[in-house]
């Protein structure tokens, strides 16, 4: 059994609506929520959200009716480990013992059905607690990202011996990228905290993990989709 889950709060700060807002002519949530239900390898949908609108939408298309997120899950800080263990127990009170928990952010609608596809078979074949999405990172701490020191200069962030001068030579860095998570429900139960199992990457294309966080995140992901949906990307 593998419970698929999308968390969706009803206010944003950086894109006011965004989650139910249009983009390419469905509301934003769809393409995450229309990949988990069209998906041939899940097998029971968990929205998770405070929006009466949204909720409605989401069991209208197929998702469990577990009722709308708790207060102390709908707060700007809300960790979203404390939602994914909620819509866990939900979900199995209803279909029953899950094998794997399938998040997708809805907030990323540039990934493809493939990536959940591969996410999984990574998962199934390596058995970590843990599959994350990720992205090769366009800079690297030990090459071109720096901080002050305490004299107030700027310092390469994580300095080797001997200094690393390009780019190939330096350490292979991710950027964690809020696509697509796999988790084994034992995991999720018993942790509290992302990264304290076997959590290993799965590598996406940058332009497929661009998630929408602001009003210029909005334009582009908008832009790129357009692309695709013109056969053009």
């Amino acid at each position: 059994m593998i419970i698929g889950h999308i968390g969706a709060r009803r206010g944003s700060k950086g894109v006011p609506g965004k989650n139910f807002r249009d983009m390419g002519g469905k509301p934003l949530i769809d393409w995450s929520l229309d990949q988990l239900i069209d998906s041939t390898r899940i097998d029971a949908v968990v929205v998770s959200t405070d929006s009466p609108e949204m909720y409605a939408h989401a069991v209208a298309k197929g998702a469990l009716d577990i009722g709308l997120r708790p207060p102390h899950l709908a707060t700007d800080d809300a960790p979203k480990w404390g939602v994914w263990q909620h819509s866990l127990a939900e979900g199995e009170a209803r279909v029953g013992p899950a094998t794997a928990f399938v998040d997708l952010d809805c907030t990323s609608p540039l990934r493809l059905m493939e990536d959940i596809d591969g996410a999984l078979d990574l998962f199934a074949a390596q058995a970590p607690d843990m599959v994350m999405s990720c992205c090769h990172a366009n800079k690297n701490p030990y090459f071109n990202m720096v901080e002050l020191n305490e004299e107030g200069s700027l310092r390469v962030s994580k300095p080797l011996p001997g200094g690393v001068w390009a780019r190939q030579n330096a350490p292979t860095v991710y950027e964690h990228a809020a696509s697509t998570y796999v988790l084994s429900p034992d995991y999720l139960r018993r942790a509290s905290t992302i990264y304290e199992g076997h959590v290993i990457p799965y590598v996406m294309p940058a332009d497929r993990c661009m998630d929408v966080d602001d009003p210029l995140d909005w334009k582009i992901v908008e832009f790129l989709m357009k692309d695709r949906m013109n056969g053009t990307a």
